[in-house]
């Protein structure tokens, strides 16, 4: 059981959780130096949003394990393959999240505070959200918001207005994808496995991919030319990175379009070659001019 309780946490999804380092990158680059005690409460931070996402994922695949025997690959999910009982599941699930918040409230109460927003927010998209249309994938998107504003406070510096839209959109992005990907690999089977799918269509998620897709580069282009922006970093340069985005984005679309991708977002974006090595160029190229800029 311990093995298959490890499992349904989804340790391999936890590379999700990695936003909340978002707000840590932030002040490090407005300081030009490197705090220990933000470090230590960054990684406690991503721990306990492992912790809360695992709750998640277990809290869901009790509710949808019928379904999900149905389902290529989630079938093989323990709860679904009866190597984890439900009532097992949901214990566990209470016994983790009473033990992360705690450990969340310890780090300070408004990143307590999110956290258990977070628990409550996606739980009801487990439990309802998750079936209507739009906002299951608007849902999934705030959850993204939340981790990153969690960050911030974790390492008590402002959220920035600019990231969490940017991570809004970003999240769109993968969420629409993901939901075209169901549609094309399910097939006729795809209303089975989750109601929403039923409201959308493929031309349907193209437009709305389209439209957040513009949005998403609009609004980094933005980021970078703001003033306040430039006054945080001491540095206009960033406006250079662009094209990583932007082929970034490309890439995914080329994935989702012409190799049927995006049913797992994660694994994408962590084994897809050439969108990793545009991510640590992307990596790079900020850090060289942040560094530059000293």
């Amino acid at each position: 059981m311990p093995v298959a309780l490890f499992v349904s946490l989804r340790p391999r999804q936890w590379t999700k959780n990695l936003i909340v380092f978002a707000g840590l990158v932030g002040s490090i680059g407005e300081r030009k130096s490197v705090d220990s005690g933000s470090v230590v409460s960054a990684v406690v931070a991503f721990l306990v949003f492992c912790v809360l996402s695992g709750v998640v994922y277990l809290i869901n695949d009790v509710r949808d394990r019928e379904a999900d025997q149905l389902h290529p690959n989630k079938r093989h999910r323990p709860v679904a393959a009866g190597d984890l009982s439900p009532q097992a599941a949901i214990t566990s699930a209470v016994i983790l999240t009473v033990a992360a918040l705690a450990s969340a409230f310890s780090l300070s109460a408004a990143f307590g505070a999110i956290a258990a927003g977070y628990v409550v927010l996606l739980t009801l998209y487990s439990v309802t959200l998750k079936h209507v249309v739009i906002l299951d994938v608007l849902t999934i998107a705030l959850g993204f918001v939340l981790r990153a504003w969690a960050g911030a406070e974790a390492v008590q510096v402002s959220s920035s207005h600019w990231l969490l839209l940017l991570t809004l959109l970003g999240a769109l992005v993968l969420g629409f994808g993901k939901r075209r990907a169901e549609l094309v690999t399910l097939e006729q089977a795809a209303t089975g496995h989750r109601r929403s799918l039923a409201e959308y269509s493929p031309y349907l998620l193209d437009q709305m991919m389209s439209v957040v897709n513009a949005s998403t580069l609009l609004a980094y282009a933005f980021y970078t030319t703001d003033q306040e922006t430039v006054a945080k970093f001491g540095t206009d340069r960033l406006l250079w990175t662009i094209p990583f985005p932007l082929y970034g984005i490309f890439r995914y679309l080329y994935l989702v379009h012409q190799r049927e991708g995006g049913g797992d977002p994660s694994e994408m974006l962590a084994t897809d070659g050439p969108l990793v090595v545009c991510g640590v160029l992307w990596v790079a190229t900020v850090v060289a001019i942040l560094y530059a800029s000293r």
